[in-house]
């Protein structure tokens, strides 16, 4: 695939999809209890700033769709490229924000939350990108 500015817009595009699923789906559930049903205090505030950090980050994250990566589906993709994402998060931001290694001060499954979040990133990516791609 030859990377034009067509397709870096339209990945860019699927990326900020996935961040707004992403964004309103942990929103959502913890609004709705569900991560503290799960045991996590995991319950971010339905913010612009936090709609916008997931929008953007998630459009930036998708340019990873443009790799010419071969024989996987794009949902695949899209799981595989959501892990560093959650890693990062995990490890590095959860800890800057005192929550602990893996946001573990957050509740013990937190860090499969944070996991299931970027499972919803990457599906709604794959999804729009397809989508995009598809009807270009």
């Amino acid at each position: 695939m030859t990377i034009t500015c067509k397709s870096i817009s339209l990945a860019f595009a699927a990326g900020c999809f996935g961040g707004l699923a992403k964004g309103l789906a942990a929103w959502f559930c913890g609004a709705i209890g569900l991560n503290a049903l799960l045991g996590s205090q995991f319950a971010p505030p339905l913010t612009t700033l936090w709609i916008y950090a997931h929008v953007v980050w998630g459009g930036i994250w998708a340019l990873l769709f443009l790799l010419p990566i071969r024989g996987w589906s794009v949902y695949s993709l899209g799981i595989l490229y959501s892990l560093p994402q959650s890693l990062i998060s995990l490890v590095f931001m959860f800890p800057q924000m005192n929550r602990g290694l893996l946001g573990l001060q957050l509740g013990i499954l937190t860090p499969v939350l944070v996991l299931f979040f970027g499972f919803v990133w990457g599906l709604a990516s794959a999804y729009w990108w397809k989508y995009a791609k598809e009807s270009a």
